[in-house]
């Protein structure tokens, strides 16, 4: 408690005089005498005024360092106190904060309404990631200051471990800007494929976050933050199934052989032998997309729950036998 007005003038008129009464100092003062009585025991309180020898009802004041230090102490225990609870509000309101971030992320979609926006969101998730990034990219072609600005972010990216996949459509081979781009890429380190058709545009981070367009075919509309657990694990798998259809980048381009009777019959017989779909497709001259869609078909024929089971009872039918 501080000092009050009353108080602090009583003290100074004991200093100039401790023998005073309280009628003394009330008329010293002006105060009246409950008021100059109220401020004797404030100072006696905080050992501001002591007894003078044996007499307990003579009082002097004592040093101001020594009688205020118990208010120095008091007031600093109070602003302790405050500081407490200021730190403790704090805390809380970052813990509730946080809740409600999460909380809106995680059932909310978040639209991020221009180019720009979306620019901006993608280049925060690329330096927040911490595992992977997978990207699937249809068109054509890429724009180059978009190419550009995602240069350095995915180099960074890359430099901390976090792994890079990118589908791209298969007619970005005929873009010199964005064909340069997919062979930069996979030379730091990075993997693309490609395939004939790219279903949308699509970019997941660490399997936690999601963007797509706003506007299914036109990007110039931003796009739509996902955060749902259950809506990102659902398009992870759509990414996983484009990413095993596609041709890893690089990869020589062939003419395919003819898929004639005795092709499927040769394709039946290595996958009743337990070939993979890679080797098997180098043999046959066929791509691997065209290995797995027709393995797909053999196993809606047969009903079987693996490739291998699929030659194998593909065999017991009589699927085998060489006829043309």
């Amino acid at each position: 408690m501080d000092l009050d007005d009353d108080t602090a003038a009583v003290y100074r008129a004991m200093l100039d005089d401790h023998t005073r009464t309280v009628t003394d100092l009330s008329k010293a003062l002006s105060l009246s005498r409950p008021r100059v009585r109220k401020a004797l025991d404030r100072l006696a309180d905080v050992a501001l005024l002591q007894p003078a020898g044996a007499d307990p009802m003579v009082l002097v004041p004592s040093p101001p360092r020594v009688g205020m230090a118990r208010l120095v102490a008091e007031a600093e225990a109070e602003l302790a106190v405050q500081a407490g609870r200021v730190a403790a509000v704090r805390s809380l309101m970052e813990t509730m904060a946080a809740e409600h971030d999460a909380h809106l992320h995680r059932e909310a979609l978040v639209h991020h309404r221009t180019v720009e926006a979306v620019r901006d969101r993608l280049e925060e998730l690329s330096l927040e990631a911490r595992t992977e990034c997978v990207s699937l990219n249809p068109g054509r072609a890429h724009k180059p200051d978009a190419m550009a600005a995602s240069k350095p972010l995915n180099q960074r990216a890359l430099e901390r471990g976090v792994a890079i996949r990118a589908v791209y459509q298969d007619s970005f081979r005929h873009d010199p800007a964005t064909l340069d781009y997919a062979r930069w890429l996979t030379e730091i380190g990075g993997q693309a494929r490609t395939m004939p058709e790219v279903p949308m545009l699509l970019v997941v981070v660490d399997r936690e976050v999601a963007l797509l367009p706003r506007v299914v075919g036109d990007p110039s509309q931003g796009a739509i933050e996902v955060r749902s657990p259950a809506l990102v694990a659902a398009l992870v798998e759509h990414v996983e199934m484009v990413w095993l259809l596609a041709e890893p980048f690089g990869d020589q381009r062939r003419r395919e052989a003819p898929l004639t009777s005795a092709t499927s019959r040769q394709l039946l017989q290595m996958l009743a032998s337990g070939v993979t779909d890679e080797s098997a497709a180098r043999r046959l001259g066929l791509s691997t997309r065209t290995v797995r869609r027709l393995m797909s078909d053999f196993m809606t024929q047969t009903g079987a729950t693996s490739r291998f089971q699929a030659g194998v009872e593909a065999a017991r039918r009589g699927l085998l036998d060489a006829r043309d």
